[in-house]
C-alpha cells in the first residue's frame, strides 16, 4: 500500500492539478526553519558533477549489462533463497515497498537549496523489490520504524540474507526497469525522507542522481541506526555526486564484493521493514 503522502500527491481535483502545474512553472520555493521562524532557504552552487549524454548512455549500458549478468549467474541462488523463505515462514518470497527515487524535475537546474522543499517528497516514488527478511505484517502495530540490532521481526533466513546482502538481489530488476542504478545513494521511504530532509542539510541533493543498490556510502559505512548515522553517510553521498563517473561506479562495484562478506550486514537497515 502506498504511503498516504504518495496518495496525496497523486490525488486531487483538476483545479488542484492546475495549481500544481502552475507551481512547477515557477521557481521552486525552498524554506528552512530558524530561531526567527521560517525563512527562504540558502541557495548554493550544486556540487553535482553533471555527466554528458555519451557518458550517461555508457552508464546505462553498464548498469543493464551488470544486472543481466548478475541475475543470470545468481539464478540458482535465487531459486534456493525462494525455497528457504517459503519453508521458514508463510508469506510472499518477494516484498515491494515504496521508495523515493530520482528527482527528475531538478536535473536541468544548476543550483540547489540546502533546506526543505515545501510539499515535496523529494523525488519520483517507485516500488523497490527485495527478498522478504521479516515476518509478514511486521509494521501493523508499530508503523514505519527504524530497525534495530537483534530485531525480533527478522527471520533466520533473513539474517543470513542481510549479512551477505543477498536480500538486495531482486533490485537488479529495478535497475533493468530504469528505477535504480547499480551505484548511487540508497533510496529511502517517503516517511523517512521527509524527516531527514528537515534534519540533515544537503540531504535533498542525494535525489539528483538515480538511487543505487550499492554506493560510496554503503562501502564506507555500516548500516544506519540513528539520524547521526545517516548524516555521516550523506557526506559520502555528496562526495559521490562530485566524483560520479563510469570509472568511479566500476570501482565502487568492485569494492562492494569484499564488503558483502567482510562486514556483518545483519544489523539494522533504516526503513527496510517488510510490511
Amino acid at each position: 500500500m502506498h504511503d498516504t503522502t504518495i496518495q496525496a500527491e497523486r490525488g486531487g481535483t483538476a483545479a488542484a492539478d492546475g495549481r500544481r502545474a502552475d507551481r512547477r512553472r515557477r521557481t521552486p520555493r525552498f524554506e528552512r526553519l530558524t530561531a526567527d521562524g521560517v525563512q527562504r532557504g540558502r541557495v548554493v552552487r550544486s556540487p553535482i558533477r553533471r555527466v554528458g549524454r555519451a557518458e550517461a548512455f555508457i552508464l546505462r549500458v553498464v548498469n543493464n549489462l551488470v544486472a543481466i549478468v548478475a541475475l543470470t549467474l545468481l539464478s540458482p541462488v535465487i531459486l534456493i533463497i525462494a525455497i528457504l523463505i517459503r519453508i521458514e515462514s508463510p508469506g510472499p518470497v518477494i516484498y515491494r515497498q515504496t521508495r523515493v527515487g530520482l528527482d527528475r524535475r531538478n536535473l536541468g537546474e544548476r543550483d540547489a537549496s540546502i533546506g526543505r522543499r515545501v510539499s515535496d517528497i523529494g523525488g519520483q516514488p517507485f516500488e523497490i523489490v527485495k527478498f522478504r527478511t521479516m515476518q509478514i505484517n511486521a509494521e501493523d502495530v508499530s508503523g514505519p520504524v527504524w530497525a534495530s540490532n537483534g530485531d525480533p521481526r527478522v527471520t533466520r533466513v533473513g539474517r543470513l540474507l542481510r549479512r551477505t546482502r543477498l536480500d538486495e538481489v531482486p533490485q537488479f530488476w529495478n535497475v533493468l526497469r530504469g528505477e535504480m542504478s547499480i551505484v548511487g545513494p540508497r533510496p529511502e521511504r517517503p516517511t523517512f525522507v521527509q524527516q531527514l530532509r528537515d534534519e540533515i542539510a544537503g540531504y535533498p541533493l542525494r535525489q539528483q542522481v538515480p538511487p543505487g543498490i550499492t554506493g560510496w556510502a554503503q562501502v564506507n559505512r555500516p548500516p544506519d541506526q540513528t539520524v547521526e548515522d545517516v548524516r555521516a553517510k550523506v557526506d559520502f553521498d555528496l562526495e559521490y555526486l562530485k566524483r560520479r563517473s563510469v570509472w568511479f561506479d566500476l570501482w565502487i562495484m568492485l569494492k562492494t564484493l569484499p564488503v558483502m562478506f567482510e562486514r556483518d550486514g545483519s544489523g539494522p537497515t533504516q526503513g527496510d521493514a517488510d510490511a
